[in-house]
């Protein structure tokens, strides 16, 4: 049985991280991007895409795939829907002309309209269904997995079109693997949320996470730095540091200049990553 890595393997790796991010700060970074994809949901089958509401009622389950089907166009395919699934209602307007009577005798046509709804799943939750296909696979990284498995005390998870971790109900939002272009940046994403879980007043207690403050805030700002430092020292452990660090460097930068400060706010920021990652990877004091 191989030996878990110890302590100072850990701090080890987080300083040599540290050190990459401050480097790539100093010397500039090209604008950060988010690492997932939502492409307009689309019924696979007809090749319509689905508008208003349905846009935002289909995007928010954060599937990789923009294909939907209804369970009778699934079979008429050649496949079904997954035992156990869940679908999701979209809704439309069925529109009549009729004839009616106005008081004093005249014949005038008039419209309903009638909300009608139906539901429908993603490609993603059946089986034997040929859809197109990403282009790059999004396949689980085990070092990542195991990582994952042994956290104390880990928040929930539910799958959302956005990544993000809500204090209130101890909860990870995230999109699904496949939406991600890489499985680096999904896990660099997945840890990111995690970092942010370990400041919950049942773990680490942290402040910019027990105090939420809003949106581009000092505090806010500080929370991200810990939280995208943490995310790039969990995946220096895991050996998937090279194709991350530079999405997170360029991404910490917007957030150092919400704080007026220069690339010293990292290292100040990485003593309070280290012990979320610590904590994420089973050390706890």
């Amino acid at each position: 049985m191989e030996a878990a890595p110890s302590l100072s393997q850990h701090s080890s790796v987080y300083s040599i991280i540290t050190e990459q991010i401050v480097q790539q700060l100093e010397s500039g970074v090209a604008p950060w991007r988010k690492p997932w994809n939502v492409a307009q949901p689309t019924n696979l089958l007809s090749k319509k895409p689905y508008r208003g509401i349905n846009v935002l009622l289909l995007a928010v389950r954060g599937y990789g795939s923009p294909y939907w089907l209804t369970y009778k166009q699934a079979s008429m395919l050649g496949g079904n829907v997954r035992r156990g699934e869940h679908g999701t209602k979209v809704v439309f307007w069925k529109f009549d002309k009729f004839e009616t009577e106005t008081p004093d005798g005249a014949t005038v046509e008039k419209t309903s309209a009638i909300l009608r709804y139906y539901t429908v799943f993603n490609v993603e939750q059946c089986e034997r269904i040929k859809a197109p296909q990403a282009a790059h696979p999004v396949n689980p990284i085990d070092e990542c997995e195991r990582i994952l498995a042994g956290m104390p005390h880990a928040p929930g998870f539910v799958q959302d079109a956005r990544a993000w971790y809500r204090p209130s109900t101890d909860t990870v939002g995230m999109p699904a693997r496949s939406a991600f272009d890489t499985s680096e940046t999904y896990y660099g994403t997945l840890f990111h949320e995690l970092t942010h879980s370990t400041g919950h007043a049942s773990r680490l207690g942290r402040e910019g996470i027990e105090k939420l403050e809003q949106f581009g805030s000092e505090s806010y700002s500080r929370e991200e730095l810990i939280a995208e430092i943490g995310s790039a020292m969990l995946c220096g452990v895991a050996g998937i540091a090279p194709q991350t660090v530079a999405n997170s460097a360029s991404y910490l930068q917007s957030w150092l200049r919400v704080l007026k400060a220069d690339s010293r706010m990292v290292v100040a920021a990485a003593s309070s990553a280290q012990k979320a990652a610590d904590y994420i990877l089973g050390r706890v004091a």
